[in-house]
């Protein structure tokens, strides 16, 4: 399951799956903002406020539903990665969690016992600042997680989405790469 940034059902999402796919894995990308594909992280950002975050989460958890029976491995950019983050860690099932570009609260009785989690983000980041990665990594592995971090020195937010003003060819590439090793060892 894999979940878009505030930047909607981005080219670069379906650029991903297409990826993954092209990898032997299954990928569902929902639309959370009915079609509306915002041009910049400003003007989604003010599209994921008109919708509400409570409203995005709840469309997020029913597209997710039909398919987390057989165990999910949940991914997403941005917004998505939050997203992804909060499902998944409600979800006995879950097999893994691949978050790129962002995470979210973990809460303090979050048990995960041995949940793959893989995140990638760039270095700095305004949005995932170094005091708040060490935090959620600490409360991540107190949470029973298996969590490794990849750092892209230099890339912008949204590194993988290529036409954005902040895509990083090398940094989504060696992005991609880990991942798919992750994806690889989750199946």
């Amino acid at each position: 399951m894999l979940f878009h940034s505030v930047v909607g059902l981005h080219p670069a999402v379906e650029e991903a799956a297409e990826r993954l796919r092209a990898a032997g894995h299954r990928v569902f990308t929902p639309d959370l903002f009915d079609g509306r594909v915002p041009e910049s992280i400003e003007a989604g950002t003010e599209l994921k406020d008109e919708i509400g975050q409570d409203e995005i989460l709840r469309r997020a958890i029913a597209a997710a539903a039909p398919h987390s029976e057989g165990g999910l491995v949940y991914a997403g950019f941005s917004l998505g990665a939050w997203l992804a983050q909060t499902i998944a860690l409600g979800d006995e099932k879950a097999r893994g969690l691949l978050l790129l570009h962002g995470t979210g609260e973990v809460q303090d009785d979050a048990d995960v016992d041995g949940l793959p989690v893989q995140l990638h983000v760039a270095d700095p980041d305004a949005f995932e600042p170094h005091d708040w990665l060490t935090v959620w990594y600490l409360k991540m592995r107190g949470a029973g997680a298996d969590v490794e971090v990849f750092r892209y020195r230099g890339a912008g937010h949204l590194y993988t989405h290529r036409g954005l003003p902040d895509h990083d060819a090398e940094a989504a590439e060696r992005t991609w790469r880990v991942a798919e090793d992750f994806l690889r060892d989750l199946d």
